[in-house]
């Protein structure tokens, strides 16, 4: 059981939530990339393979997902009528690039979530790699959210060095 000066401490120190999701780039997709495990884009140098499936899945505002998620779990995902475990398929047509010394990727399209109702708040993505054991990529989070019978769309960010959705300077 938490004490009181515990609880007083993080609203002092600005920590007034108490649930862990947090937007970053997961700690282990970092280690894969430097061993060629992902394959982000429309083509692949890797064994002539073509580019992996990435998909999205919504978490639960009470749920843990951040840098140091490793992959893809079904655990504190939402549910709900029109949404399937595991999310979405992230359109995946465009080919990570550079400028500067940053790069950088997008998804190609909006990740959308159609004909929904999903009660319970939400406030974060998991972007994941289903093709290689559903090891996670990303985590963003937005303000919490509910849907009764919408679409919820995720609007991509401009593909660029400055605002791409994934970054690596």
């Amino acid at each position: 059981m938490k004490s009181l000066f515990w609880f007083a401490e993080r609203l002092r120190l600005g920590q007034d939530r108490f649930y862990a999701n947090t937007q970053a780039m997961c700690t282990s997709f970092k280690v894969e990339i430097l061993t060629a495990l992902h394959a982000l884009g429309t083509t692949v140098t890797r064994a002539g393979t073509g580019a992996d499936v990435i998909k999205a899945a919504l978490y639960l505002a009470t749920a843990t997902v951040n840098a140091a998620t490793t992959a893809y779990s079904s655990t504190n995902e939402v549910s709900g009528s029109g949404y399937s475990a595991g999310g979405v398929t992230v359109t995946n047509a465009t080919a990570p690039t550079s400028s500067g010394t940053t790069a950088y990727w997008t998804p190609s399209a909006s990740i959308v979530y159609s004909s929904v109702t999903l009660s319970t708040a939400f406030d974060a993505v998991l972007l994941y790699n289903s093709s290689q054991s559903n090891k996670a990529i990303s985590v963003h989070t937005f303000g919490s959210q509910t849907v009764t019978a919408g679409t919820f769309t995720l609007t991509m960010p401009t593909n660029d060095a400055s605002n791409a959705l994934l970054r690596i300077a």
